[in-house]
């Protein structure tokens, strides 16, 4: 009989997460809902008044930051409820009444930012010097006003906003093709046994020792793409189409450049890391040609690319071994911070292992008013412990800015919100070689090193320079199609991959099942953050303290200053090719060290 996962009410107390630090009962947050919908109301009686004096600007700034934290809140113990079980139908109408409240939230203060905009500059200084408690906001106005030259006259504002819902079409439909339409094949396992293939299921199987089980899961499941190439292209013309218009009606020359000022990045920071991982190619080739050896082939194909290279030397890790171990890794980072995880361990700031209905995957969720929480489906294993060590990482970055910034600097900007999680894994995967003296396991963790470096930084490159190219295809009036998408992916996998690689036709199908492409300019961001992290734990381990501390400023920072200026305060520099070169030198050191163990 096959094994069934615990109901939500089977599971120990003590492994899932206590939502009390956000609200003691339904009723309290009930009381939230009625406070938020209070200030909404007070708020909406400021429009066409919000500059019309200090006083008004003061009040409408608090009252909005203040109903901003609360719904934060309110919103996230909704989506955690929801996400430990969501066939709970109670907390499926809470999550949803949380976004409906949201978005009447937004619609009904929209005139908020329009009206600050359109104040003269000259009279907003005058305000912030006659009132005194606006000095708090001078940074919030300084945002709003640098991107003054890409906003719109209030009408046109909401004109654009009304087109929201539209431009969402291409990533739903996309979303509804792949994960509802598509019927996926079946292929026999490796014990002889029939399953459908599935997003779920494909890595997995591509994981397998198994070659002829690789190979029928590539094939088969590429052939469903190859079948709906031609809707997925026009549905990724139409985003890219999107991403057109909106950086037209603001001023930006490109889509990129839109989609980066938007975190306050500069677009050097995406061409830098897009050049200087193309001058790193020969690493890139050099790993695939170990892995062709380590594995033993004529040929290699991509349906080799995620089997372990190294034979299976992975035990089991028990939960309570992993945090021992996590904590152990992390001493570096000092009392402090090693205090405030095994606190987090020991106060039920984690949801650890899979229910009936729980959430897949793993995350981290931090509100502003409350300790952070981590989402976790833990089965035992090493990638599992890393992910442990990766969650506790945001959980800490979210955990010391919020102690640290008044709730409108709090919220880090995406563009450095891998780079905690990253670190932590980095100090983690240098712990354990430093306490290894088995040969065997030493390859085992270098070949896991190697393949986060494979798979955040030069895999995620080239997803990014596929968004550079195709939108820059469009821009120069050229419609996409599935031919010519699949010829730009082929050209770019065997640039990547380099000669030792079979670049199978079905791999120029892989862009059509790749959801972050909806993301607009998204994943360049896991590559600079993996980046700027292996720069900021060799520096913690070489130098100590003194790296330590201003490690610990920037994860106080919030968004208190620029993403890049925050990474300034470690001494990085992503507006210069050093921090991605210096990692992808880490990455070689790792390439000389195994070739020399296998």
């Amino acid at each position: 009989m096959a094994k069934e996962l615990p109901k939500r009410s089977e599971v120990k107390e003590e492994y899932t997460w206590d939502l009390s630090a956000m609200f003691v009962s339904k009723e309290a947050w009930e009381e939230q809902l009625a406070a938020c919908q209070s200030l909404t109301g007070e708020l909406e009686a400021f429009e066409g008044k919000v500059t019309a004096s200090a006083e008004n600007l003061l009040t409408v700034l608090e009252k909005s930051a203040d109903a901003e934290q609360k719904l934060e809140l309110a919103f996230s113990y909704a989506e955690r409820l929801f996400d430990q079980d969501q066939k709970n139908t109670a907390h499926q109408a809470m999550s949803q009444r949380m976004y409906t409240l949201y978005t009447d939230y937004s619609s009904r203060t929209a005139f908020i930012v329009p009206e600050i905009l359109a104040a003269d500059t000259d009279l907003l200084e005058q305000y912030l010097n006659e009132e005194p408690e606006l000095a708090l906001y001078r940074g919030q106005i300084r945002e709003i006003q640098r991107r003054k030259a890409h906003s719109l006259s209030a009408e046109m504002e909401k004109l654009v906003a009304m087109t929201g819902e539209m431009a969402q079409v291409p990533d739903q439909v996309f979303s509804i093709i792949s994960n509802a339409d598509m019927v996926y094949p079946q292929i026999t396992d490796e014990n002889g046994e029939t399953v459908r293939l599935s997003h779920g299921n494909f890595v997995p199987l591509e994981e397998s020792a198994d070659r002829r089980v690789r190979k029928d899961a590539f094939e088969n499941f590429y052939s469903v793409y190859k079948q709906f190439a031609n809707t997925l292209a026009g549905l990724y013309n139409g985003q890219v189409k999107q991403q057109i218009f909106y950086a037209k009606a603001r001023n930006y020359p490109s889509t990129l450049e839109a989609a980066v000022d938007a975190n306050n990045v500069p677009s050097k920071v995406y061409y830098n890391l897009v050049e200087t991982v193309n001058k790193n190619m020969d690493k890139m080739h050099r790993y695939v040609r170990l892995r062709k050896k380590c594995l033993g082939v004529d040929e290699l194909h991509m349906y080799d690319i995620y089997t372990p290279m190294i034979a299976d030397v992975a035990k089991k890790i028990p939960f309570e071994e992993a945090k021992e171990t996590v904590l152990k890794a992390l001493a570096p980072l000092g009392e402090d911070y090693v205090s405030k995880v095994k606190e987090g361990f020991e106060s039920r700031w984690l949801d650890v292992y899979e229910n009936e209905g729980k959430r897949s995957g793993a995350y981290s969720a931090g509100a502003y008013g409350a300790h952070p929480y981590v989402l976790l489906n833990h089965n035992d294993t090493l990638d599992n412990m890393f992910t442990l060590a990766h969650e506790m990482g945001h959980a800490m970055h979210s955990y010391y800015s919020n102690e640290n910034q008044p709730y409108i600097y709090a919220g880090y900007k995406i563009f450095v919100a891998e780079v905690a999680s990253t670190c932590n894994e980095i100090l983690l995967m240098e712990y354990l070689l430093a306490n290894t003296e088995d040969q065997k396991e030493r390859a085992y963790l270098l070949n896991h090193y190697l393949d986060s470096f494979k798979g955040t930084v030069y895999r995620q490159t080239m997803f990014a320079e596929y968004e550079m190219r195709s939108n820059a295809m469009v821009e120069n009036g050229e419609n996409l199609t599935a031919e010519n998408l699949c010829a730009l992916y082929l050209e770019l996998n065997k640039k990547y991959y380099g000669p030792d690689m079979v670049s199978d036709e079905e791999i120029s199908y892989e862009w059509a099942r790749i959801p972050h492409f909806y993301y607009n300019f998204y994943v360049y961001q896991y590559a600079t953050s993996f980046s700027a992290a292996v720069a900021i734990a060799h520096e913690i381990l070489e130098k100590g303290a003194p790296a330590v501390e201003r490690y610990k400023e920037f994860l106080s920072g919030g968004c208190s200053k620029s993403p890049v200026e925050l990474l300034k305060m470690v001494g990085i520099n992503m507006e210069e090719a050093t921090p991605i070169q210096n990692a992808l030198d880490v990455f070689g050191e790792v390439l000389d060290e195994i070739e020399t163990l296998i």
